[in-house]
């Protein structure tokens, strides 16, 4: 059996922000091996989302302005509990999101609210300039399957790495801030407002 130090433990506890039983307790299933420890501690809190009874029907509305004052954002996120939604984490958390969604502008929040007729129109135009470069048909599918991915990517707020650490993805933060606070976080909804302007024509030069 691996034995687990206090170093590593603390190590954990400092660079994800979560408990010291739950950092032992993940290390212990990792072997020792603090990067697999994260992974755990993450999908644990990606489970979360999954917990039945576990209404989240609390939560805040959260506004980012950019300096410039060209473009804003309100993003809406759900708790379960108004303690959670009132933590140094969760207001960071949020903060983060909203000037994210200023700076690389999403459609949408997730996946499954990607209508059926934005991918089949995405889909189709794919297909189009694949077929005239003569593509065979079981490329043109392989490569379709890897166009949906990148427009999740591109499109979906949380499957965009994020902005100021492009190692992670805000559905990997999400998932850390479950498992630091053991609640059903989640981003319900956001607006975005931008006004153009010669000097501020690319979104991301004007929110970075």
């Amino acid at each position: 059996m691996t034995t687990i130090k206090t170093e590593d433990i603390k190590q954990l506890r400092d660079e994800t922000g979560i408990g010291m039983m739950d950092c032992k307790r993940a290390l212990t299933e990792a072997a020792g091996d603090i990067e697999r420890a994260k992974e755990i501690l993450r999908e644990q809190g990606l489970q979360l989302m999954e917990q039945i009874g576990r209404e989240a029907n609390e939560g805040r509305i959260v506004s980012y302005v950019h300096h410039t004052g060209k473009v804003g954002v309100l993003v809406e996120l759900a708790t379960n509990t108004d303690f959670a939604a009132n933590s140094a984490e969760f207001l960071a958390f949020a903060n983060d999101v909203a000037m994210h969604i200023a700076a690389e502008a999403p459609t949408y929040v997730a996946p499954e609210d990607v209508p059926a007729e934005a991918i089949d129109e995405a889909n189709a135009e794919f297909r189009k300039q694949l077929e005239e470069q003569g593509k065979p048909a079981e490329i043109i599918e392989k490569a379709l399957a890897g166009r949906v991915k990148s427009f999740y990517t591109d499109q979906c707020l949380i499957k965009q790495p994020f902005v100021k650490n492009p190692d992670v993805t805000i559905e990997d933060m999400l998932a850390d801030l479950r498992t630091k606070t053991g609640e059903n976080i989640q981003i319900k909804q956001f607006a975005r407002f931008e006004i153009e302007c010669s000097a501020c024509a690319d979104p991301l030069a004007a929110a970075s």
